[in-house]
């Protein structure tokens, strides 16, 4: 009985086309509230978004007849789900760094995010300073979490930390007082105030507390996934088309209210398009 159970745990798992081919399908891990990269649409269990739309344009190239099955993910349980082979591919915000990649592998980086924060547009707040002994709202799983924490220890000061659910969560933190700012990376907060109850009356402020970059992510060990994803990816990128997937959910109008962001490409992202590579966050400079 133990020898059975010992050569089971050391046969390997099938590779993700394998998976793919054996089932039509391919599951996609999105989020529900991550506009512009992930969110879901309407109470049809449609998905869209930045990132959604890079994915389904890799896969219909690497597996193409395969049925997308789309799983709601969360910043708490991406890395298991990825690396147990519940999904496929990962399709959220999730920033490349080395502790994640001891659990599960990175595509070329396809966005550079700015972790700032959102305040109210009359708070007079404009530097992370000014967070001293105010609650500040973050969203639990999220590397901002332990940047404010970072950032805390450096200047001797005491943030108060209050953890939302998910972004939504933590934005209504912010929306009804309990919090005086809402920590995250720049896109995510932009696509939350835009699309939220008064857009002009929020403000993306402060110094970057650090630069990550952004990619879609897969099981550690296969090899032969990444490649394509990577080949995909970089063709998309060299062509053009990343541009102008990046215009059309950065710098249009999006759904649901058709509100424009209006963040422009960053020179750091601009050249990763010219130039692609899988860095994690520990090669960026703050």
């Amino acid at each position: 009985m133990f020898a059975c159970a010992a050569n089971a745990q050391s046969t390997p798992a099938p590779s993700t086309f394998d998976k793919i081919k054996a089932t039509g399908a391919v599951v996609l891990g999105v989020r529900e509230a991550s506009a512009p990269m992930a969110y879901a649409l309407g109470a049809q269990d449609k998905f869209v978004g930045y990132h959604v739309e890079l994915c389904e344009h890799v896969l219909k190239e690497i597996a193409p007849g395969a049925r997308f099955d789309y799983k709601v993910l969360t910043a708490q349980n991406t890395m298991s789900l990825v690396q147990n082979g519940t999904v496929d591919i990962g399709c959220g915000p999730t920033t490349n760094n080395l502790t994640r990649q001891q659990q599960v592998a990175f595509a070329l980086t396809s966005y550079v995010s700015q972790v700032r924060m959102a305040v109210r547009a009359d708070s007079g707040i404009t530097s992370f300073e000014q967070l001293a002994g105010r609650n500040v709202a973050a969203s639990t799983g999220t590397t901002a979490v332990q940047l404010l924490r970072n950032y805390a220890k450096m200047k001797n000061i005491e943030i108060p930390t209050v953890l939302g659910k998910d972004h939504f969560d933590s934005f209504l933190m912010l929306e009804s007082g309990r919090a005086d700012a809402f920590v995250l990376d720049d896109n995510l907060l932009a696509g939350l105030i835009a699309n939220g109850r008064n857009p002009t009356g929020y403000r993306i402020v402060g110094e970057a507390l650090a630069s990550e970059p952004i990619a879609l992510l897969f099981r550690k060990d296969d090899p032969a996934f990444k490649k394509a994803v990577d080949d995909s990816l970089r063709r998309f990128m060299l062509s053009g088309e990343a541009a102008r997937l990046y215009a059309k959910w950065f710098m249009s109008p999006i759904p649901p209210k058709n509100a424009n962001l209006n963040l422009p490409m960053s020179e750091t992202l601009q050249q990763l398009f010219r130039e692609p590579n899988d860095k994690p966050l520990e090669s960026y400079a703050k």
